[in-house]
């Protein structure tokens, strides 16, 4: 719950350092104009790139295979667009990275394996051994 708090708290003020610095050099119509464009060209990409990950997922049922990869991707483009849409620069970088192929792959990785160790330290498993108990004399047990 704290690098919720943190995150919450440090992501508009990154934000607001970046449009003053941005907007310092290049002047506030041209940042505002930069914002809406990348929200703008990014959600259009993130609906191409989820048409593909939608294709590609029908295909993989039509193997008879399970999509999940495609349904991972699917979350992560949704995420990415949100961040599109959400205005900021360093918002619309992490989108970006996040709905191009190669790098979505990258992310992917990093975080399934992040959260399958820790997956991995959470199972507890009792071991033991079963015996059959069978009848004996009319008698059971």
């Amino acid at each position: 719950m704290n690098s919720l708090l943190i995150l919450i708290i440090t992501i508009p003020i990154i934000e607001i350092y970046l449009f003053i610095k941005i907007g310092s050099q290049i002047g506030a119509l041209t940042t505002i104009s930069l914002i809406f464009l990348t929200a703008f060209v990014g959600v259009l990409y993130a609906r191409y790139e989820g048409f593909n990950t939608l294709r590609s997922g029908m295909s993989q049922i039509i193997k008879n295979e399970l999509p999940i990869y495609e349904i991972v991707s699917g979350a992560a483009l949704a995420f990415a667009a949100l961040l599109l849409i959400l205005p900021g620069f360093a918002t619309d970088t992490l989108g970006l990275l996040i709905i191009f192929p190669p790098t979505r792959k990258i992310f992917l990785k990093k975080v399934s394996k992040k959260y399958s160790k820790r997956v991995e330290e959470t199972q507890d498993f009792i071991n033991g051994e079963s015996e059959d108990i069978e009848e004996d004399n009319g008698r059971k047990f």
